[in-house]
């Protein structure tokens, strides 16, 4: 008797070899962003679960949560204004404010920030104003801005894109200066001229922090745009937050915060993809 492998198929007997089974296994970083999100949850659940709890027991420790809305409250507040046109304009009017004060500032942050960061007359008599000017809060600028521009509408995008300049600003200083000198003389040895050394080792060297510096700018802008909409402005969703705490309308408070929340979230992570082609030079091969 011959030492074969016998299996039945369709009630016949048959000489076939056994298939070694397959094992299906998931790619790493599919398995690692699953398991990220998974975290992210669990994190958010947890959080929704102890903000109800306070808010059910009038948690008073330090922090008071007796006036609190509850997370159902919010969810309704949310689903009315879903249902209100009027909410939808705040959120657009927010949103064009953030698209000319952001594009204005990354313009302004990026060229300062190059010559500064190349040349020595540009960095004495733009650099003192930066450090005089920084440290000054949007809030502090909305008097002068209502006095400086035309219109409120100016005047709001003025004090946003002047708070999302300078970390655009000093990010792009801080990656032209940190341009390997090495690079800069091999280049030269070469026989490049200044601009392709520009183009070509400064500019490139420079890109990983201007991409940051784009990325926390537009987190800082919706602070500066909030600030200026809640003291100036008549729509808007900081105009929105604001009012209903003038209304006593605590759920919308909320409602807007989260809003905000969720905006500078999702912008910051478009400028982040927006920019990624930028530096697929860094990504490692597979």
């Amino acid at each position: 008797m011959s030492n074969e492998i016998v299996s039945v198929s369709d009630g016949m007997l048959t000489d076939a070899p056994a298939e070694p089974r397959r094992i299906v296994s998931l790619p790493n970083g599919f398995r690692s962003a699953a398991s990220s999100v998974l975290i992210a949850a669990a994190s958010l659940s947890a959080g929704l679960l102890f903000w109800h709890w306070a808010t059910l027991t009038s948690l008073n420790f330090y922090v008071r949560f007796n006036n609190v809305p509850t997370p159902v409250q919010v969810a309704a507040a949310f689903w009315h204004e879903l249902g209100d046109k009027r909410f939808y304009f705040h959120v657009l009017y927010s949103l064009r404010r953030i698209a000319i004060a952001y594009a204005l500032a990354s313009a302004l942050g990026i060229g300062l920030g190059l010559a500064v960061g190349r040349s020595r007359l540009a960095r004495a008599i733009i650099l003192p104003y930066v450090e005089i000017i920084r440290p000054i809060p949007a809030v502090a600028w909305i008097p002068l801005a209502i006095l400086m521009w035309p219109t409120e509408e100016s005047s709001i995008i003025y004090i946003t894109a002047l708070g999302a300049m300078f970390p655009i600003l000093l990010n792009t200083i801080h990656g032209v200066e940190q341009t390997p000198e090495i690079l800069v003389r091999a280049a030269q040895s070469l026989g490049a001229s200044r601009l392709a050394i520009f183009q070509h080792v400064v500019l490139p060297s420079a890109l990983p922090h201007i991409v940051t510096g784009l990325a926390i700018g537009m987190g800082v802008s919706w602070f500066s745009l909030l600030a200026g909409e809640i003291i100036s402005g008549q729509y808007g969703i900081g105009y929105f937050t604001w009012n209903a705490y003038s209304l006593i309308l605590y759920p919308e408070i909320v409602v807007g915060m989260i809003v905000i929340g969720l905006l500078g979230a999702v912008s910051t992570h478009a400028v982040r993809w927006l920019t990624s082609p930028l530096l697929a030079w860094q990504r490692n091969p597979r």
